[in-house]
């Protein structure tokens, strides 16, 4: 394939690309996809791990649902997620390896 034509067909790919990054811009949303990248997990176990509320975690978890991103399994009264797509990991794997712990700090850039 040519670079040009790898183009035209990202091209065509770009606003559903980029509509997962929005998504994925919000704390919260990154660290819920960053936690299902180990596999499934409850709402609780969710909670715990990254810190959100209880009302912002739901609200994050059904938008990300109904977008497609995650998909839900209810046993008994617990409620457990799991990415629904196994290019989001990729994706989130590639934002861990460029920010994660081994990555260089970048400091932001004070605005004079």
């Amino acid at each position: 394939m040519t670079a040009q034509k790898d183009m035209r067909d990202f091209q065509a790919r770009a606003d559903e690309v980029s509509g997962l990054l929005k998504l994925l811009s919000h704390p919260n949303r990154l660290l819920i996809a960053c936690e299902l990248r180990g596999g499934e997990a409850s709402v609780g176990a969710l909670e715990k791990a990254t810190g959100a509320a209880q009302p912002a975690l739901s609200r994050d978890l059904a938008r990300m649902r109904e977008e497609g991103l995650l998909v839900a399994r209810r046993q008994s009264k617990s409620v457990f997620y799991r990415l629904a797509d196994d290019r989001l990991a990729r994706v989130v794997d590639a934002l861990c390896a460029a920010f994660g712990p081994d990555a260089p700090l970048q400091r932001k850039r004070m605005r004079k």
